[in-house]
């Protein structure tokens, strides 16, 4: 039987490692800063959707229904930045009406939810579809 060893002579030479990629130094995060509004994005958000009242912690407020809500808007809500959230959907008078109440997150959410309600809007999970009326397994 022959020889199927192969000697180092016929072996491919390796690729070498690459060197270790050097990254840039990671920078903390800043603080978010409450953002400045424009005031003519402001007039804008207003102009185009009318706000509705809702109940905060039995107090009126005025604030934009959430299907008119920005994309931009509600990436601030889902990252935790409530008041930044609130300064913008909020009417520019009852936003300090909010600072004073500091309501809890379940009472912004209650507050959300009554707009979406009175705006004729749901915000609810869907039910999904309707079971079928039919049996199972047919005899």
């Amino acid at each position: 039987m022959a020889n199927t060893r192969t000697t180092a002579s016929s072996r491919k030479p390796r690729a070498t490692s690459r060197p270790a990629a050097t990254r840039a130094p990671v920078e903390p995060e800043e603080e978010f800063d409450e953002p400045e509004v424009a005031e003519a994005e402001a007039q804008e958000a207003e102009a185009v959707s009318k706000h509705v009242t809702g109940l905060l912690c039995d107090e009126e407020i005025r604030i934009i229904p959430p299907g008119a809500w920005r994309q931009s808007w509600q990436r601030l809500l889902n990252s935790g930045q409530v008041d930044a959230f609130a300064k913008i959907v909020l009417h520019p008078d009852d936003y300090d009406l909010y600072l004073d109440i500091d309501p809890t997150n379940e009472e912004f959410g209650d507050l959300v939810n009554d707009a979406a309600m009175r705006a004729g809007e749901s915000l609810g999970k869907s039910g999904g579809p309707a079971p079928s009326s039919r049996r199972t397994r047919r005899r």
